[in-house]
Order: C-alpha cells, then sequence, then structure tokens
C-alpha cells in the first residue's frame, strides 16, 4: 500500500480499526510514513503546539507494582518519598506555569487512587488555580470514582489523564495488582463526566510492534483525546533497569502511526524525549502535536520551557 495515499485517504475520512491490515506501518519506508503522519497532523491539528506541565503532588509508597514505575513500593529505588504538597506549593507552580505561556497543568500522585483527605485538598488546590491562574487544569490521580471526577470538574478540572501503558496483551507482564479493563472502564467514566481523556502508554518495555500497534487502535476506540507516548527510561531498582534503550527510528515509527490510526488527538511527546534529536524536533515532523514540558524544579522548568517554545517558533509553530 501506498503510505502516503493512505494518509491522503485518511484526510478524506478513511480511519483504521482492527479490520485493517496494520502491518503496512511497519513495512513503510520511514521517511514516508512520517511524511504522511505530519500531513495528517497539519490537516486536523495545525500548527499549534499545545504544552501541558505537571506537579509530582504525591510521590511513593504506590502499592501497584508497575515494573517501570520508581515510585512502586515493590521496587527499590531512591525515590523521593512525601505525602500530598501543600496547595501554596501548587499554586505558585501553576502560576508560573501560566506565565512562561504552558497551556495545561496537572497534578499527578502516585497511588492506585487519590482519596479522602487527600483527596479533599486536591480539590481545594484546583478551586484556588481555576480562580487565580489562566491556564487549563488536568488531573491524573489514578483509578477514580465517576463521582471524583465530577467534582474535579466541578472545579476547573477539564481533562484527566489515565495511561493504558500498553495493550491488552502485554498489559499483564507489566501490572498485576491490576487490570487493562479497569484502566478502560475509567476512561469510560472520564468520557461520561464530559471531560477530555489524556491515555497513552510507555513503549520500549520489551513489547511487541504488535502491542504498540494495538494500543493505538485500542487509544482510538476509546476517543482519546490526547495520546502521551512515553519511551522508557529504564531506572534502577525496577525490573526493567536493564531493557535496552529504544532507537530513535523506533520512537518516531511509533508516533507517525498513531497519528494515522489517531488522525484527530494530539499525540504528546512525553518520557524519553532526550532520546530524540534536539529534544523531539523530528517527532514533531512526524505526527507529534504536543509535549509535556518543564519539570518540578521551577528554575529549570522555566528554561525548559522557554527552549522548547523557542525551538517549536523556529519550526514554525504555534504556541
Amino acid at each position: 500500500m501506498d503510505i502516503l495515499k493512505l494518509a491522503d485517504e485518511i484526510i478524506e475520512g478513511r480511519r483504521i480499526g482492527r479490520e485493517d491490515d496494520l502491518s503496512v506501518f511497519l513495512s513503510a519506508d520511514l521517511k514516508e510514513l512520517c511524511e504522511g503522519a505530519d500531513r495528517i497532523r497539519k490537516h486536523f491539528v495545525g500548527d499549534h503546539v499545545d504544552l501541558c506541565s505537571i506537579i509530582n503532588g504525591r510521590s511513593g509508597r504506590c502499592p501497584e507494582d508497575c515494573k517501570y514505575c520508581a515510585q512502586s513500593a515493590h521496587n527499590h529505588t531512591d525515590c523521593e518519598i512525601y505525602d500530598f504538597l501543600p496547595k501554596k506549593q501548587i499554586v505558585d507552580l501553576c502560576k508560573l506555569n501560566a506565565e512562561e505561556g504552558v497551556h495545561r497543568f496537572s497534578i499527578v500522585t502516585a497511588g492506585k487512587a487519590l482519596t479522602g483527605e487527600e483527596f479533599e485538598k486536591a480539590i481545594e488546590a484546583y478551586k484556588e488555580m481555576n480562580e487565580t491562574c489562566d491556564i487549563e487544569l488536568c488531573a491524573s490521580m489514578g483509578f477514580l470514582t465517576s463521582e471524583q471526577l465530577l467534582r474535579l470538574k466541578e472545579v476547573g478540572v477539564k481533562s484527566y489523564h489515565h495511561n493504558i501503558e500498553t495493550s491488552k496483551r502485554n498489559f499483564p507482564n507489566i501490572c498485576t495488582t491490576h487490570t487493562y479493563e479497569q484502566k478502560i472502564e475509567t476512561l469510560k467514566k472520564v468520557k461520561a463526566a464530559g471531560m477530555y481523556v489524556c491515555s497513552g502508554g510507555i513503549i520500549g518495555m520489551g513489547e511487541t510492534w504488535e502491542d504498540r500497534l494495538d494500543m493505538a487502535v485500542s487509544l482510538a476506540e476509546v476517543e482519546a483525546d490526547s495520546i502521551p507516548i512515553n519511551a522508557l527510561m529504564p531506572i534502577k531498582g525496577t525490573p526493567l533497569e536493564d531493557q535496552e534503550r529504544i532507537s530513535e527510528d523506533d520512537i518516531l515509527r511509533t508516533i507517525a502511526f498513531f497519528r494515522y490510526i489517531n488522525p484527530k488527538a494530539d499525540i504528546r511527546l512525553a518520557a524519553g524525549r532526550a532520546l530524540l534529536s534536539n529534544d523531539g524536533e523530528v517527532a514533531f515532523k512526524s505526527g507529534a502535536s504536543a509535549t509535556i514540558t518543564g519539570n518540578m524544579l521551577t528554575t529549570v522548568a522555566c528554561a525548559t520551557i522557554r527552549k522548547d517554545i523557542d525551538m517549536l517558533k523556529s519550526m514554525g509553530r504555534e504556541v
């Protein structure tokens, strides 16, 4: 199949599903595949690049056994451990990100779900951010209930992040303390609450190309609005610490076919940008339309955000 012709067909309305021969994305010339993906990005998303930043609102002691994660209590890392952060610290960082030109800001918390007093603290933080910061608000707090999601929406949270991580087939190889089906159910609750669904996964964990394709199709089926693609950065003390790092070409091929399969979504660069040329410049020419920027240390975050904005503007992108 002519991969550039397929790009034009997707622009004209065709959609790729499980019934299609997905092997075309693995055999296609990488340069042409990326060119087609960029063409699709340009048509459906345009030149705007969506920037988001996060704060680690609660760290460590997570009871889940995800093999890639530094914050899992099952793994033996030097992860920092602390309870839910003070509201002022969260709000101050949100204001700083808004002033630097970031579009979205999220509190991310370790653990299966944020509950009880700590969830109430999150609600109070979001109330203040909604009232004082000119920025879209997001959340990533695990397996929340429908009621909790509605409460977040009431205080200004418009997007909820919950990665499916990998394919349904491969998921038990990565985590055994919760299921893939639980993740899909949570995404359905997010959609039902009228919130923007942000869900993606991690590549380079030993999965097959078929697993990556399956993840892309699954995210299309749940109509994900934003799809963060993380490239595994192996962490000492986790079961995946010796995993060979994924190549740049493999990351670009993955980004490109995610764009073909999810033409209207924001394909968002996340962890692993260090594995890409010039912090991912080539990825923005291969279908990516969004990125996580900055980090949790304010001075370094400012420098990173400004560097990203300068790079994107030099490419003719709108931020």
